[in-house]
């Protein structure tokens, strides 16, 4: 699977960057450009820490199966490599093969605010729609505190929706240096200017989700998706009856086919507005269209081709298990020092 050439990795003083996907459903071009692609390009400068974050999945344990989980897992380790996350250069593994994220959260739970949790507006969203509600739903973002924490993390990439998350983990990691001791890196989250919310195709009112990209045809276009479910989403792509195509005054779905093309293709504002000026919105599509064949055929490619070795993959993420793991225990030796817990001392 090597692709033969050699790229050096940030050594181990460099700032860390750490993200992860949960993984359930289908992996769209949202996460690609507002996570993914940023993951990528931020591999040379960076000491890069990548986790498919399986934990998370268990917050409503109904949804999904055992034989489920552990099929997206792969599933997403290929789309991660796939995408130009280099395991050269960067670390990507399994959150619960690192034993030290459950037990980091446990302990960052008896610091964190009740009151904090139940503000956060996904927690709000999601248990409006549930009957029952699982406490590992509302706990949800001290684990996420705890992933990003433990490795003194500097820069998170994220998407716009998990800034209010970023925020919260700055809040604990405060909160508990008041309580005992400064022990952890204040993060900052790394959020694009332009792309960090793409919106649903079919209703650009809300953003676009794996979980109904998985469940609806038309909602999203998923990174490994045929040409011909790329085109018919495309062109099916709600839009509205007028002819401007222009960043500002458009509607909210002509917003969302520019802006998907403005990233991907790396043109300015004023260059995207010229080249469709009078074009009519089934050109804007079609470029579109082209332009996401483009990105997507290399990365569907490579990844029907790791799916084809497992072990491949099961090496790559054991690997990075190993490689992260020294640095979440010291991370934890330290709060359990300050915190008095652990191995007692003379």
């Amino acid at each position: 699977m090597n692709d033969g050439r050699t790229h050096s990795r940030p050594d181990a003083g460099s700032p860390v960057v750490f993200s992860g996907v949960q993984p359930t459903g289908k992996m769209h071009i949202g996460n690609y450009i507002g996570a993914i692609s940023v993951w990528a390009e931020l591999q040379a400068h960076y000491r890069n820490i990548f986790c498919i974050v399986d934990l998370h999945a268990l917050t409503i344990p109904e949804a999904i199966s055992a034989d489920y989980l552990r099929a997206k897992v792969r599933e997403y380790a290929a789309l991660y490599i796939a995408c130009g996350i280099d395991p050269a250069r960067s670390a990507i593994f399994v959150q619960s093969h690192v034993p030290a994220h459950s037990e980091l959260a446990w302990l960052l739970n008896c610091v964190s605010p009740v009151g904090w949790l139940e503000r956060m507006t996904q927690y709000k969203t999601k248990s409006a729609s549930l009957e029952s509600v699982s406490m590992g739903l509302l706990d949800y973002p001290v684990l996420q505190a705890a992933d990003i924490l433990l490795y003194q993390t500097k820069l998170v990439p994220v998407g716009e929706d998990q800034k209010q998350h970023i925020e919260l983990t700055r809040d604990i990691a405060q909160r508990f240096a008041h309580l005992y001791k400064s022990v952890f890196t204040i993060p900052e989250p790394f959020i694009r200017q332009s792309g960090a919310r793409i919106m649903g195709l079919d209703d650009p009112q809300i953003k676009m989700s794996k979980s109904l990209g998985e469940r609806k045809a038309g909602h999203a276009i998923g990174l490994v998706d045929s040409p011909d479910t790329i085109r018919k989403a495309v062109k099916e792509a709600v839009t509205d009856p007028g002819r401007n195509i222009t960043f500002e005054g458009s509607s909210p779905g002509i917003l969302n086919l520019l802006t998907i093309y403005e990233v991907l293709s790396g043109e300015n504002r004023d260059e995207i507005e010229a080249r469709f000026e009078g074009r009519g919105y089934g050109h804007l599509k079609s470029d579109l269209i082209d332009l996401l064949l483009t990105v997507l055929t290399p990365i569907r490619t490579k990844y029907e081709d790791l799916m084809k070795d497992r072990n491949y993959i099961d090496t790559i993420l054991d690997k990075g298990a190993r490689e992260v793991e020294p640095m979440a225990k010291a991370t934890l030796t330290a709060v359990h020092e300050v915190m008095g817990c652990g191995k007692l001392t003379p």
